[in-house]
């Protein structure tokens, strides 16, 4: 799992590369938290036109993220989940809380 991050004047961008899954979402929550911590951008986004797979270790770290975004009053949004993707976090209600954006 590689993570990547873009700054820009109203937004954070990013992007994951690779597998969301139990072996890799310990690693990668720190690295996010730490972007999280730092954001001053009114929008945080996760690009997830790179990720393969996601499971439900995947999403709870996404809500995790999610809500400490909340609590800082930064909108979390996604954009580009491959099909799999999409359908995970369609089926899993995530749309409902989080925004996709093209």
């Amino acid at each position: 799992m590689e993570v990547k991050f873009a700054e820009y004047a109203d937004a954070v961008v990013v992007r994951l590369i690779g597998e969301l899954d139990e072996h890799t979402a310990s690693q990668v929550r720190p690295t996010i938290d730490m972007a999280i911590d730092m954001c001053r951008q009114r929008t945080f986004i996760f690009d997830f036109s790179k990720l393969d797979f996601m499971d439900s270790t995947g999403i709870g770290m996404l809500l995790g993220r999610y809500k400490k975004l909340k609590q800082k009053g930064i909108e979390a949004k996604i954009c580009g989940p491959n099909r799999l993707v999409d359908k995970i976090l369609n089926t899993a209600g995530i749309y409902s809380i989080i925004k996709k954006t093209s």
